[in-house]
């Protein structure tokens, strides 16, 4: 139960409901965005591009990601723009969940692999015309002394877009079409009590957030350069995970053949599931004890510790452990320093826009990661690439030290 005073209104334009409510909302509407792709991207596309592409899947496949990759980063930056310029979130979203919902009930009858390619990118841009409002809505629903329990929540969100990819594809359960109404209606679902009840979000602050903002920051200059090491900060742990991401199942086969992936999915699955509570946990204390980057630090210390494991391991236990540490770490920490995020920019009435800069640390990796591991693991191996990127966590702890006057 959140300890939120109903007294405590959220802050978003024509919202009446209390702050405990607009983030249980937010939270619900935050999962049910990553549901609409998280089960489509990870299981459904893939599926569907290798029975098109006979034998090719791994050339279409890396296409299409890459398409729906740039069409993902430029309208997650237009459309939350546009929303700023609108004075209002609800109505895109409405249309984004909308449109990206009719979209991906369209794929299963798609029979060629370039009108797959024009329909994942329409897909990503209807997606983020819904994404790219709804982040920018929570800086207006979210005041700062909420903002860590508000990161705590949107933790849960990652284990529930992975526990939605695992329910929509039990056998036996729903066939190729079914599973994308399955997706369809589970966003729905999930985002529209916010739709309902949330009000329609706008750039807006009050006086005195605003005033509090500004006795924080000693200068416009301090606060561009707070703006700047988030952003690399987020960039670099990001690299790390991406490069988890596409390639853990390999590394630990690497380590142990008895490592099949369904094993790897359990593994994948409990550190989602740990990471969700201890990243609540953490957001809650920094509420309390007035340290918002704090736990974010940790976190990045933390997660070069588990690379640095990774790197050193040469049996089953230790590399799971490595990546049970790196794991939670860094899922806390990208999910703390979202909410955080919002407390930094510099203007309310283009935080759209700059959430979408925001997203290019989540876009980019996908282009850096095929190239550095290529660069390394052929020649030197795992242990080198992870010896690398425990710099680079190491490097995002030294970017925020002190990066506020908070």
């Amino acid at each position: 139960m959140l300890r939120i005073g109903a007294a405590d209104a959220a802050s978003g334009p024509q919202s009446s409901i209390s702050a405990g409510s607009f983030l249980v909302l937010y939270a619900l509407a935050w999962a049910g965005a990553t549901i609409a792709y998280t089960p489509f991207l990870t299981i459904l596309l893939p599926v569907r591009v290798e029975l098109l592409a006979h034998g090719q899947q791994v050339h279409w496949l890396a296409a299409t990601t890459f398409a729906g990759a740039i069409a993902a980063s430029l309208g997650n930056i237009a459309f939350g723009w546009l929303s700023d310029l609108s004075g209002q979130r609800r109505i895109w979203v409405a249309l984004g969940l909308v449109l990206s919902g009719a979209i991906l009930l369209m794929i299963p009858s798609i029979e060629t692999l370039p009108v797959l390619i024009v329909a994942v990118i329409g897909w990503q841009l209807a997606l983020n015309l819904m994404m790219g409002p709804l982040a920018a809505w929570a800086g207006d629903g979210v005041s700062d002394r909420h903002k860590g329990i508000f990161g705590g929540l949107l933790a849960f969100a990652p284990a529930l877009g992975a526990s939605s990819g695992a329910f929509v594809t039990i056998p036996g359960m729903a066939d190729a079409q079914m599973r994308f109404v399955l997706v369809v209606l589970i966003t729905i679902a999930c985002v529209v009590p916010l739709l309902i009840f949330g009000g329609r979000g706008g750039p807006s602050r009050s006086k005195a957030e605003l005033h509090e903002r500004d006795a924080r920051f000693a200068s416009a200059e301090w606060l561009r350069l707070t703006v700047t090491r988030m952003w690399f900060a987020r960039l670099l742990v990001q690299i790390s995970e991406a490069s988890l991401f596409a390639y853990v199942y390999i590394w630990f086969r690497s380590i142990d053949r008895g490592f099949d992936d369904s094993s790897v999915a359990r593994l994948l699955s409990l550190v989602l599931i740990l990471a969700a509570p201890a990243a609540l946990l953490a957001g809650r204390w920094a509420d309390l004890a007035g340290r918002p980057i704090a736990p974010l630090r940790i976190c990045t210390i933390v997660s070069a510790a588990g690379l640095a494991l990774m790197a050193l391991a040469n049996d089953a236990d230790l590399a799971m452990a490595g990546y049970v540490v790196f794991g939670i770490s860094s899922t806390m920490f990208l999910s703390l320093h979202s909410a955080q995020t919002l407390r930094i920019l510099p203007n309310s009435a283009r935080r759209g826009r700059d959430l979408g800069l925001f997203n290019l640390t989540n876009t980019l990796p996908s282009l850096i990661v095929p190239t550095l591991t290529l660069a390394l693991v052929p020649a030197l191996g795992f242990p080198a690439l992870f010896a690398v990127l425990t710099i680079f966590a190491l490097s995002a702890a030294f970017l925020l030290r002190r990066p506020t006057r908070v």
